[in-house]
């Protein structure tokens, strides 16, 4: 079973933690080299932020990719140095874990809720807007990681101050896989000082 599978790779990797800024930080060293950072939430014990370290094609460091909480800054987004930059009021796409739900902020988009519609489409979910202003596909990797296909029941949106929140009701077997992990998470160490090599938020 996937979970189980992911679980497994959790629980052989190497792991620290350590109390920081009214979060549980964790970092995962799994056995194929990549890094993975989780910070908890030490009032609700929901995951606010979850990163992997990425490696180039030829090893080299291209730093970290968020998977969860606010995408970091572009390092590219330079004027100087590319003579170009993303205009500011381009959609901007951020996730969210609730204890029940995955969730998605995007921001920018100024149309009323009536011209959005959020389809399960394979293992993906796909935003459309009848105006055809806006189609983003977005990737549900909690749900591959438990080897569960998005179902159309449990979406639902609201939109309101420019920002579309698509929420997806968690299926028991993600709750039981989240259960788990956290499990293995309260019951390491944690210092209250130190640095896990976090990435800076």
């Amino acid at each position: 079973m996937a979970s189980e599978q992911w679980l497994s790779v959790l629980q052989k990797a190497k792991k620290t933690a350590i109390i920081q800024d009214g979060k549980r930080k964790v970092h995962f060293l799994l056995e194929d080299g990549r890094e993975l950072v989780e910070e908890y939430n030490l009032e609700t014990n929901v995951v606010t932020r979850r990163a992997w370290r990425e490696k180039g094609k030829l090893g080299q460091d291209v730093g970290w990719v968020v998977e969860i909480g606010d995408p970091e800054p572009k390092r590219e987004d330079n004027l100087d140095i590319s003579g170009i930059r993303e205009s500011s009021s381009a959609p901007i796409v951020s996730r969210r874990i609730t204890k029940t739900g995955l969730e998605w902020r995007i921001r920018n988009l100024p149309y009323p809720k009536e011209v959005y519609s959020i389809t399960a489409d394979g293992g993906l979910l796909i935003v459309r807007t009848s105006n055809k202003k806006y189609f983003k596909k977005l990737n549900i990797p909690d749900l591959d990681r438990v080897g569960l296909k998005p179902d159309q029941d449990r979406i639902s949106f609201t939109h309101q101050f420019n920002t579309l929140v698509i929420t997806y009701k968690k299926p028991a077997a993600l709750l039981d896989l989240e259960k788990k992990i956290l499990t293995e998470v309260m019951n390491l160490k944690a210092s209250s000082e130190g640095d896990v090599q976090c990435p800076t938020s």
